[in-house]
């Protein structure tokens, strides 16, 4: 070989091999610099997942905390003038007077008078688009009262939590002083509320005080109705039991098919025997 050429060649892979590779480096920034510019997905408002509760206004943020206390102080003003013995209906322009809210936004307004307003279960919407407090009763007096208790109690329905009475009967405190010989209280084990029930006083009856102090003697704390029959029944106490005799369905009888009609054809001559005379 050419000792020029293999000179040129030598020079060659000098230079080859003094030149930095960077190919591959470009190649990853470019990468990292595309996954860097891409936009992200803008974060979920927990206001657009959850629905906003109008009891919990006071844990909001916002404009949202502040409609739902305007909204909470409507139905509390409503409900007092309900309690003092108001029986006529506002509109929103003079419920935002009596409760100093005249400098509202339209945005509120207009939310009050078509959302807010008309579906909450407090408020009760006239014809004319007036607005009053809706109580769980329609009470307001004490016969009203009276014929509500008796009939729950006629119908077997039991009796009516005081918080109810308390939001729908004006003056209730008065009503049940009134009333006090003709309700019995009872208040309920679990939220230790009190419940009215209607004193029905043809139903007392006379009872021994012994027998009363052996039935109150007898401990039946926790012990359901199955406990109490094995308890009888080990005594030697029969429960009672259904005595009635059961009356079986009787046997329902087949209807005898129609039976079909048929017609006798008389016999040759037999109708005309005695008249007629043979010949041979």
């Amino acid at each position: 070989m050419d000792p020029a050429l293999l000179r040129e060649r030598e020079a060659f892979k000098k230079r080859a091999f003094a030149t930095p590779v960077v190919e591959n480096r470009k190649k990853k920034e470019v990468v990292v610099d595309e996954v860097k510019k891409k936009p992200r997905p803008p974060p979920k408002s927990s206001a657009s997942t959850s629905k906003i509760d109008a009891s919990n206004y006071k844990h909001m943020t916002g404009s949202s905390q502040y409609k739902f206390s305007v909204l909470a102080k409507i139905v509390k003003h409503l409900k007092t003038l309900h309690q003092d013995g108001a029986d006529y209906a506002l509109s929103l322009e003079e419920i935002l007077d009596q409760t100093n809210q005249l400098d509202m936004g339209m945005k509120i307004r207009h939310w009050l008078k078509t959302e807010a307003l008309g579906s909450n279960p407090k408020i009760e919407t006239t014809q004319e688009g007036r607005y009053q407090f809706k109580p769980p009763y329609k009470v307001r007096d004490r016969k009203g009262l009276l014929k509500l208790l008796r009939q729950t109690d006629l119908k077997g329905y039991g009796g009516i939590l005081l918080e109810d009475i308390q939001e729908s009967l004006p003056n209730h405190e008065k009503v049940l002083k009134l009333l006090d010989k003709e309700i019995v209280y009872i208040t309920r084990p679990v939220d230790k509320k009190k419940i009215l029930f209607y004193n029905d006083k043809t139903a007392l009856m006379p009872i021994d005080d012994e027998f009363q102090k052996l039935w109150r003697s007898v401990p039946v704390d926790g012990i359901d109705d199955i406990k109490i029959e094995e308890y009888l029944t080990h005594q030697g106490i029969r429960s009672m039991q259904d005595t009635s005799q059961k009356v079986l369905p009787s046997k329902l009888k087949r209807k005898a098919a129609p039976k079909k009609r048929t017609f006798k054809r008389p016999r040759d001559n037999e109708h005309l025997k005695e008249i007629l005379e043979e010949y041979e």
